[in-house]
């Protein structure tokens, strides 16, 4: 049986958070540890940005200093996640070999200064990272602060340069094999692009007018893989020193650049990156999205790798947490699975571009709040581990998500730019987090029959695997809703006659589909009972086969937005928040789904996680919440009876 993040935590929840101590004179080490240890900090990521103090020249090997930081972390307790540093080669490696540097689609370089400057297909970078480390882990194997692996960090890198051209032309071959099946895939009769030779094939680089749809997509298929590729190496090789210890890296929020469901499969722990906008009165919502997608590739608890203490310094305005908000969206991670909360970075940086990203320890220093409320928070955290690490989460809702159908999508030659997936997917998945509905994601090729509910807010790109996967479902009684351009093409792109497949205008009673109508910024349109945002489609109904709920007024009055055949509903725009979430909540209970609880005040959220019940409030102002029966808080160790009493940006754990 493969490492596990319970390996690690053993009934814990680690807490802590990246460390970057060759930024700090040695000193500065001792007086961390006191303080991580008068914070609870059990965990620390050391070295995910060390590549040129580790190998400062080609070849050299500078680990003195690391072992001195290792040892002083275990003397202390502190356990030890070491990175590979490969996320940000030394200067000396672009300068000696301009191979390993990256170009955009615009062929221009980028060059070392700033981080990521790598390209996956270099076959030099590729052996200086396995380089460096073998050594790593030769060296740190048996070394008792080690605790997991984090290798690279962020993984984010295109590349539109001649090594990466040459390794897309093998990944297609091996993929197509013939270059009359690349041509009938891509679609190349159109604008005279058939390829007679597969040295003619680059990356979808600039262009006069618009790329190849095809290409593009495959070209994000192969940039994932080749990614994926780098990080498994790495992975294999710290595996073969450490065989007992779990191996993880750091996503980023529902980001476009991997196939977040193939490399789930890769790693031991599934960890991400969470920085919802404080500002953001969704923030919460989009924050619930994330942990509900990351638990969903982990299937168990997973890791938060990174978030912030305090303010960012990558947005336009760059807002601190209030108080409290930081203990607040962290106990809606654990809530919704994580069994880690870790924080970029321990302590905020006096130099470089990142000196005004918050830390756990603020340019205030230990008196400043911000190291107050960390170390508030490791005191929570501390009461309630033992009895929620390792715990699980049971959904009876299922959010479909595809990458490969999010970048077919994405094509210029759309129909509406407005048209953003990462939007829609959080415009169904707040719709049913505001009626306190409890949602798993899921590939639409996943076993399904678990789920009581299955919601697909937007696949534009289905397989025929997936169709047949949801056409048994249905079959086996559950409930599906589906949103518009669901079904549209197949894997290569490629339209499915009548403009949806033809299984999915049968399931949901749709005789002809007739045409797209979307709207313009600020157009809505008017339905019975509610108005449509966004997109609006002329369909044709199957005589007597559909319950619709119609268009009123314009082009489209009287035709269907809300088309349901017995068990699958399918909607031809975006209702409204409050029309989705009051149809979806609707559904879900004839589906014989109910919310966590009922009688919730606005602004609270409640999850279920094993035996216990978090309740979160996202409101300034204090509230009442009805919780019938007799219940310990956990945080307090106070009983509650019939109600409990949440203040500003409050936290309960309740065990009945």
């Amino acid at each position: 049986m493969s490492p596990s993040l319970a390996d690690v935590t053993r009934g814990r929840i680690l807490f802590g958070g990246d460390y970057n101590p060759e930024q700090w004179p040695e000193e500065t080490w001792h007086e961390d540890v006191r303080l991580m240890k008068e914070a609870g900090v059990n965990s620390v990521t050391l070295g995910v940005f060390s590549w040129s103090r580790l190998e400062p020249e080609p070849g050299a090997r500078e680990f003195g200093w690391l072992d001195r930081l290792m040892d002083l972390l275990h003397e202390h307790g502190v356990g030890v996640v070491l990175a590979t540093p490969t996320a940000s080669p030394p200067p000396w490696m672009g300068r000696l070999h301009p191979d390993t540097l990256p170009r955009d689609a615009d062929g221009r370089v980028e060059w070392w200064g700033g981080r990521q400057h790598f390209s996956h297909s270099s076959a030099t970078y590729r052996r200086y990272a396995a380089a460096i480390t073998e050594d790593l882990a030769a060296r740190y194997a048996g070394h008792p602060a080690l605790t997991m692996w984090h290798i690279n960090n962020e993984y984010c890198t295109f590349d539109h340069g001649d090594e990466a051209a040459a390794a897309f032309r093998r990944w297609l071959r091996e993929k197509y094999g013939t270059l009359d099946a690349l041509n009938s895939a891509w679609g190349t009769d159109f604008w005279s692009q058939g390829y007679d030779t597969w040295d003619g094939i680059l990356p979808p680089r600039r262009p006069h007018y618009m790329k190849n749809p095809g290409q593009v997509l495959d070209f994000r298929r192969f940039t994932s893989d080749m990614l994926l590729e780098c990080c498994t190496a790495e992975r294999d090789i710290v595996r073969r020193h450490t065989p007992h210890l779990p191996v993880t890296t750091n996503f980023m929020p529902l980001w476009t650049g991997q196939d977040g469901w193939r490399w789930a499969r890769e790693e031991d722990v599934v960890s991400v990156d969470l920085y919802p906008d404080p500002r953001d009165p969704l923030g919460a919502q989009r924050g619930a999205l994330v942990q509900d997608l990351t638990r969903s590739q982990a299937r168990g608890p997973w890791m938060l790798m990174e978030q912030a203490a305090g303010p960012v310094n990558w947005r336009g305005v760059n807002h601190p947490k209030p108080r409290g908000l930081n203990r607040l969206w962290s106990f809606q991670a654990v809530a919704r699975g994580a069994d880690a909360v870790c924080y970029f970075q321990w302590r905020q940086s006096r130099q470089g571009a990142e000196k005004f990203h918050s830390g756990m320890v603020s340019h205030a220093g230990p008196e400043g709040r911000t190291f107050q409320e960390v170390k508030r928070l490791g005191a929570d955290l501390a009461r309630v581990a033992d009895q929620v690490s390792g715990t699980r989460i049971t959904a009876d809702v299922a959010i479909l998500h595809d990458w490969h159908s999010w970048w077919a999508g994405d094509h210029e030659g759309r129909l509406s730019t407005r048209v953003d997936y990462p939007e829609v997917l959080t415009a169904w998945h707040r719709a049913l987090w505001e009626a306190h509905l409890t949602a798993d994601f899921a590939h639409p090729e996943d076993d399904l029959s678990g789920y009581r509910l299955v919601v697909v807010p937007q696949l534009y790109l289905l397989t025929d695997s997936a169709l047949a996967n949801l056409l048994a479902y249905t079959r086996e009684g559950g409930t599906l809703v589906c949103g518009f351009l669901t079904g549209v093409v197949d894997e290569d792109d490629r339209v499915r006659p009548g403009g949806m497949d033809a299984r999915l205008r049968e399931l949901f009673g749709i005789r002809t589909l007739h045409e797209w109508w979307p709207l313009d910024a600020g157009e809505t349109v008017a339905c019975e009972g509610f108005r449509g945002t966004l997109w609006s489609e002329e369909i044709e109904p199957a005589p007597g086969a559909a319950e619709t709920v119609p268009y009123r007024g314009g082009e489209l009055d009287g035709l269907p937005a809300v088309l349901r055949r017995d068990r699958a509903w399918y909607l031809s725009t975006l209702p409204e928040p409050d029309a989705l979430r009051s149809l979806l909540a609707g559904i879900a209970a004839g589906a014989g789904v109910r919310p966590v609880l009922d009688g919730l005040p606005h602004g609270v959220e409640a999850v279920r996680r094993g035996d216990l019940l978090f309740l979160l409030n996202h409101g300034r102002e204090p509230v009442t919440v009805p919780v019938p029966g007799t219940h310990r808080e956990l945080l307090d160790g106070t009983d509650v009876t019939d109600t409990v009493t949440l203040g500003r940006y409050g936290v309960a754990v309740l065990r009945s």
